[in-house]
């Protein structure tokens, strides 16, 4: 790409460029040690996203993404009957791989199915994203803000899991039934000239496969750094073209979104105005955490509130529905858009997640304090 093309794609990247001036405003009005930034920048996340990112690639590169596609298709009739089985594969998913690695897995095979058959991607993609937003938030292990408040909470397991039983199924309750809502109700019609024919590259589709389980183990035990490493090597020696074709530009918008929004929360004046405000009314803390997740991300809501709250479960309940609404609320969401690559994805986001949020939020306080 010359660097003529390189400055137009970089005109394009817009969130790119409002959170790195902001990262910019920031730095000249409050200079902080470069420790700081290094806190901020959360290089093992950006290590995790990276070797992802690398894995996804070789995985469609292979081929095998569109063959699973194919043989999903052939099998299923209704385009409703299709979503729903999607929505529900992302949210499980999410349990165990977490909602970004989920969203990686199954963005590409929903994309895959659109371009051979009439499911509408952009539809789908956008009920994924909430639907891992709402999976996720039952497991520990399912975001980084869950695991934050999970260790933080001196909780077991299955008691972090079944406190947050109630809000992730009025979560998921809501994401299905707009899943039946929203998409056509027609039959799902493919398209043979749109099949990828080729063959699966297999000994690509087992690297990727294996490099993407490798990794995943490898962020569960701290070690996303050296995965990523690893994966980049060997990917340079035996797969470049996929290497070549990673989304360099996602990786440096995630970077200036956590410069800029890790510096924002640790304004003297952010931590005053909390101080004002009593968490220990459950109210209270639920709506700030859905407020400041809107403002600045749920991860780093939660950072910021966590010494605050005397309820990590009531922080993991409002930081969770907080993932709902801006597309900012939650980084899955920004994943799932730039996975999809398709046009207008942020206002169609928008016009859901937003309307989303509104109904979800009041009922999922209801049911946690009825049940709670």
């Amino acid at each position: 790409m010359t660097g003529r093309r390189w400055l137009d794609r970089l005109l394009q990247e817009w969130l790119l460029l409002v959170f790195a001036v902001l990262a910019l405003v920031l730095a000249l009005l409050d200079p902080q040690p470069a420790a700081a930034w290094r806190r901020w920048l959360q290089v093992p996340t950006l290590a995790g996203l990276t070797g992802l990112l690398v894995a996804i690639q070789g995985i469609r590169d292979s081929g095998l993404v569109q063959h699973a596609a194919a043989v999903l298709v052939a099998r299923t009739h209704s385009l409703r009957t299709l979503g729903l089985l999607l929505v529900t594969g992302t949210a499980v998913l999410s349990m165990a791989l977490t909602n970004d690695v989920s969203l990686f897995l199954l963005v590409p095979l929903t994309v895959a199915i659109g371009g051979m058959s009439n499911l509408p991607v952009l539809r789908m993609v956008v009920l994924e994203a909430l639907a891992v937003n709402a999976g996720s938030t039952l497991s520990p292990i399912g975001n980084p803000q869950n695991l934050l408040l999970w260790q933080h909470g001196g909780l077991s397991f299955l008691q972090f899991a079944w406190a947050m039983l109630p809000a992730a199924m009025v979560m998921f309750t809501l994401v299905a039934a707009l899943t039946w809502a929203w998409l056509p109700h027609d039959r799902v019609a493919l398209a043979p000239e749109a099949l990828d024919r080729r063959a699966v590259r297999g000994g690509l589709a087992t690297l990727s496969l294996g490099a993407l389980a490798a990794m995943v183990v490898l962020m569960e035990y701290g070690q996303a750094l050296s995965g990523a490493a690893l994966l980049l090597a060997v990917f340079a020696l035996v797969a470049r073209r996929s290497l070549a074709r990673l989304d360099w530009l996602l990786l440096l918008t995630f970077a200036v979104i956590f410069l800029s929004l890790g510096h924002l929360a640790e304004l003297p004046q952010v931590h005053g105005l909390l101080a004002r405000v009593d968490f220990g009314q459950p109210l209270h803390l639920y709506l700030a955490g859905i407020l400041a997740s809107q403002l600045i991300s749920n991860v780093p809501a939660t950072v910021l509130l966590l010494e605050h709250a005397r309820d990590p479960v009531g922080l993991a309940v409002a930081v969770n529905v907080g993932g709902f609404g801006a597309a900012i609320g939650s980084l899955a969401n920004l994943i799932a858009l730039r996975l999809a690559r398709q046009p207008q994805g942020l206002r169609q986001l928008h016009r859901v997640s937003i309307p989303f949020l509104l109904t979800c939020a009041p009922l999922v306080y209801l049911v946690w304090r009825w049940l709670g």
